[in-house]
């Protein structure tokens, strides 16, 4: 079918996207909870606030507000299936409907002069809120669970150059929890392969919505390509929105700049500004202060277990507990790391040796199963023990709870320039590679990830980030 055949058939602008029965069913599951978790919150406000019984107007509102929570999540877009599995937008939705929910109750009882208990709202709500958001997190789990086994996923068709269509299918294929799979491409240049990254190549960049009949796809992700200008995507957004079928678009600027980009008419032209990273000023002062808190904290709290590993690793082989080495910090500052020692004593002497039979020029040099690893040192780099001693650094300033990993002298002396932007914020002791795949990340990929840490920075990522550390040190993905 071609798109000159497409674009002549009948307009229909009231073609919705398509629902998948999965997704119904998960729909349906969370409302079904959110429900549970709005009748959990009004029985904790009665029994805490009246005790034995609730009448007249708190009975009335017992029952009208789980209806109530449902409808406030409806109108915050808590039941869109766009957000399903993506966490932090779907918990925001959750709060905003609380937030919104207390308002309009809030607003409604002045209205209409109703003197209602602020003690009964004040459990009611915010338990509520709290539950919800507890069993939202614990069904997106399980459906992230579900979509790594291979189910409850989502078809998309790739658009763009081979590289950029490779690059999508390995990251998608990494982390299957996104919940997206490429089941076809549509490349600048078709005559060139017929696959890529194992995924068939349909047609070229004239082919997508044939290419989104023949394989049944639910998305189009449009990548980074010179060749698709925005009057060929408008014509592709038109053709998709008579089926329903999403459409995503990736430019190479937002893979770097995407929360500072601001759209801005001018002159007749839709403009992206760029904000440029805000790397100095309050903000990082009080990063600073946070992270030193927290090491504080982290170091007495965790003393007698870093007493514990230490000994350990003097009994099981007599060589030092701890490793310490020059690394590369702001600014290209040298510092010495703090890490419990999970090689053999002689590793440093061994390590070129090792480089050398690997022929590799990767700047970061990283073993599977690396020879000089004892066996205590495998199962503390599993859990990601061994680098619990880095809170140190984080106390003195070399270091942050979250950044860039800290790379040796000789690694750094190979950077490109642009990967030298890196070191203009403080490395981390976790960062964006460590919650996306660790050391099983190609250098290139981890290089990709540091930067995009850089130019986005906030405190909300850095957060997220940490949140999702305790995932991958229990998931052990990459550890090695």
């Amino acid at each position: 079918m071609s798109g000159f055949a497409v674009a002549r058939g009948r307009y229909d602008p009231q073609v919705a996207r398509r629902v998948s029965g999965w997704e119904k069913h998960y729909l349906r599951r969370a409302a079904l909870a959110d429900f549970a978790c709005a009748i959990m919150g009004v029985f904790a406000a009665a029994q805490l606030r009246f005790g034995d019984g609730v009448t007249g107007t708190y009975l009335a509102l017992s029952l009208a507000l789980p209806v109530a929570w449902l409808g406030a999540l409806w109108l915050a877009g808590g039941y869109d299936v766009r957000f399903i599995g993506t966490g932090s937008d779907e918990f925001r939705k959750v709060l905003n409907a609380g937030v919104g929910l207390t308002a309009a109750i809030a607003i409604f009882s002045y209205a209409i002069n109703i003197e209602l208990s602020r003690g009964y709202l004040l459990i009611a709500l915010p338990s509520t809120t709290t539950f919800d958001l507890i069993i939202r997190y614990t069904i997106r789990r399980r459906l992230h669970r579900q979509r790594t086994a291979g189910r409850c996923l989502l078809s998309m068709v790739a658009v763009g150059h081979e590289a950029a269509v490779t690059n999508l299918v390995k990251e998608l294929g990494r982390d299957r929890y996104h919940g997206l799979t490429v089941v076809g491409a549509c490349v600048a240049d078709p005559s060139q392969c017929d696959e890529v990254a194992g995924v068939p190549v349909y047609g070229g960049l004239d082919d997508v919505t044939a290419a989104v009949h023949a394989f049944g796809a639910d998305t189009v992700a449009v990548l980074a390509c010179p060749e698709m200008d925005g009057i060929r995507l408008r014509s592709l957004a038109w053709e998709l929105q008579k089926t329903g079928t999403d459409l995503c678009v990736s430019p190479a600027l937002l893979d770097v700049a995407g929360p500072r980009t601001t759209i801005r008419p001018t002159a007749g032209l839709t403009l992206l500004h760029v904000d440029h990273p805000q790397l100095s000023g309050t903000r990082l002062v009080l990063k600073d202060l946070f992270d030193r808190c927290v090491a504080a904290a982290a170091l007495i709290l965790l003393f007698p277990l870093m007493a514990v590993i230490g000994t350990m690793i003097r009994l099981h082989d007599r060589g030092p507990a701890l490793f310490t080495q020059a690394r590369v910090g702001k600014d290209g500052r040298i510092f010495r790391i703090y890490k419990f020692r999970t090689m053999v004593v002689e590793a440093e002497q061994r390590r070129e040796e090792l480089r050398a039979s690997r022929d590799t020029d990767e700047i970061r040099f990283k073993l599977r199963k690396d020879p000089r690893v004892t066996k205590l040192g495998a199962h503390l780099r599993r859990w990601s023990m061994d680098e619990l001693p880095q809170l140190l650094n984080v106390l003195l300033g070399d270091m942050s709870l979250v950044g860039p990993r800290p790379d040796l002298l000789d690694d750094a002396a190979k950077y490109a320039d642009h990967v030298r932007r890196r070191l203009v914020v403080k490395p981390g002791i976790t960062g964006l590679w460590q919650v996306n795949g660790r050391s099983d990340l190609s250098s290139e990929e981890s290089v990709r990830l540091d930067l995009r840490y850089v130019e986005n920075w906030s405190f909300a990522l850095d957060l997220q980030i940490m949140c999702k550390t305790i995932s991958a040190m229990v998931g052990k993905t990459g550890a090695y």
